[in-house]
């Protein structure tokens, strides 16, 4: 097979892929982007071939036909089934002598630590939460949505601030600025022209994310309906850590807790004060970072972690993406 290399990571989101080509020294050889990863949609099959042109992509930058080890952090794989049977589409590939496949909020966790122990929490689109400790031991939630008690993330956010924008605009709920402050960005008067615009597709459904700032902004400027809402995010965040670190014996213990995703990545104050002033109370010894590498680095760090790399060869991974 004439492997030269010793790790591929491959970080796939819903949008835009990454991959690399790691040495056993941690040089990074190769490395390439592709395009969202969306099993669900297109089917398991049609999604891991999708990866194959970023994958030989950066085969061939590196100047190899394979490697050792794919370390594979993939979006959609939220479930252990979900894992194992992406696991097995990878191998069938032959990219790597062996595969293994975790939930991509795993590459931001480890690309957040200096060694894979920590809780790791993306609110994006969506709201996610893992945990990993050195032997092995996970914690993790199947994070499907509402149905899997999920609550919040960019998209969520916006959804329910047109919930109280919409009532207080017709009477059924309390009177609210976002009434003003949601159609107001989008140049139209009223919750009514915003919701047949966005009904219709006359705004595209990917601008929905818009409004999201727009909710922690009217929160900002006293609106206490959009102020409950990004309160009841930090809520969330800091009852996904607490019940993590509890799951992974580490409550009690100095430990770091990565947070990344769009919504947290951005630092609004007012959600970072109350998940700080809720943590103070129910984990007080977490260690908060936002994490501001990229997340292939992590699934990386995964692979050099699972071959047991030394760790100047970490060390020198890490110093390439700084």
């Amino acid at each position: 097979m004439g492997l030269t290399a010793h790790v591929l990571a491959i970080d796939a989101g819903n949008s835009k892929t990454d991959v690399a080509v790691i040495g056993a020294d941690g040089t990074v050889l190769g490395h390439a982007r592709g395009g969202g990863f969306q099993p669900p949609v297109v089917g398991v099959d049609v999604a891991v071939d999708a990866l194959g042109t970023a994958v030989l992509a950066a085969f061939a930058q590196a100047g190899v036909v394979g490697v050792e080890h794919v370390s594979a952090c993939l979006a959609n794989a939220d479930l252990p089934v979900e894992e194992r049977e992406l696991a097995g589409a990878l191998v069938a590939r032959g990219w790597g002598r062996t595969v293994e496949v975790r939930n991509d909020t795993f590459a931001i966790l480890r690309a957040g630590v200096d060694e894979p122990r920590g809780v790791a929490v993306v609110c994006g689109a969506g709201i996610n939460c893992v945990g990993m400790r050195p032997d092995g031991a996970t914690a993790r939630f199947p994070a499907i949505g509402r149905m899997s008690g999920d609550w919040g993330g960019g998209s969520g956010l916006a959804e329910e601030a047109m919930w109280f924008a919409a009532r207080a605009e017709d009477g059924r709920g309390e009177p609210t600025e976002l009434a003003r402050t949601l159609p107001g960005h989008f140049g139209l008067d009223s919750v009514y022209a915003l919701i047949e615009a966005l009904h219709l597709g006359h705004i595209p459904f990917g601008r929905r994310h818009e409004l999201t700032p727009v909710l922690f902004a009217t929160g900002a400027a006293g609106d206490r309906i959009a102020r409950g809402l990004v309160e009841r995010q930090g809520d969330e965040v800091v009852a996904m850590i607490s019940v993590a670190l509890t799951r992974l014996g580490l409550l009690e213990e100095e430990t770091p807790v990565v947070l990344g995703g769009s919504v947290l990545a951005a630092r609004h104050p007012a959600l970072d004060d109350r998940i700080a002033e809720l943590l103070s109370v129910r984990a007080p010894k977490a260690v908060v970072r936002v994490v501001s590498a990229p997340p292939v680095l992590g699934a990386a760090l995964l692979g050099l972690d699972h071959t047991g790399a030394a760790r100047e060869a970490h060390d020198r991974l890490r110093a390439q993406y700084a």
